[in-house]
């Protein structure tokens, strides 16, 4: 088997999964990306939200950031999120997302995972105000964690996992949120801090 070239290793390449359309584009080509990566750590207002399952209330074991234009308002797990404004750096990265997938967004959710103990639980971005298929961009900063998907409603389907490295993008459309749920596990091996953002469209709901 021959080795790819530089080229080919960084070229966008489709995920396999029924009922799914996801892309993966392995790098994407981002200025002072180490640089960014520790800007948004130090400067970005992280908050760590509650959630209660079964009467019982617990912190989420990561720390968000809700970004966008004026009443790009989003709520999931029982929680409202009313948008900061754009920040340079955050503009600038809506806008190469929106080049790398040919459509708009208006808001941005960072994810903070400051090591292996930090994780996402199983869920599907597929509240009302994102519409039917929403176009999800999910660029990726930091140390390299495997995302992993399980199919709603066929248990024949086994899990799937994508490993989603420093300045990799998977692109998430049409179907996938209706019929795949994904997450990212906690990892025992040694691990740096990852900032995930994944770029959105809010629609108006009626």
């Amino acid at each position: 088997m021959s080795t790819p070239t530089p080229t080919e290793a960084c070229a966008p390449r489709r995920i396999d999964l029924p009922g799914a359309d996801l892309c993966l584009h392995p790098r994407v080509a981002l200025a002072d990306a180490d640089a960014l990566l520790s800007r948004l750590i130090s400067h970005v207002p992280w908050r760590q939200e509650h959630i209660t399952l079964f009467g019982v209330t617990r912190p989420q074991p990561r720390l968000v950031a809700w970004y966008g234009d004026p009443g790009a308002s989003y709520t999931y797990s029982g929680i409202r999120h009313e948008p900061l404004p754009w920040t340079r750096d955050l503009a600038r990265l809506r806008d190469t997302m929106a080049g790398l997938c040919a459509c708009s967004f208006n808001s941005v959710l960072l994810n903070y995972y400051r090591d292996g103990k930090d994780s996402m639980g199983l869920h599907a971005d597929d509240e009302r105000e994102l519409g039917a298929d929403p176009v999800i961009a999910s660029l990726s900063l930091g140390a390299t964690r495997r995302m992993y998907f399980r199919h709603k409603t066929r248990r024949d389907l086994p899990t799937h996992s994508i490993d989603l490295p420093h300045c990799s993008a998977l692109i998430m459309r049409g179907d996938t949120q209706a019929c795949w749920k994904h997450g990212l596990r906690r990892t025992a091996r040694p691990c740096g801090p990852r900032v995930n953002l994944t770029f959105r469209q809010i629609l108006p709901l009626s």
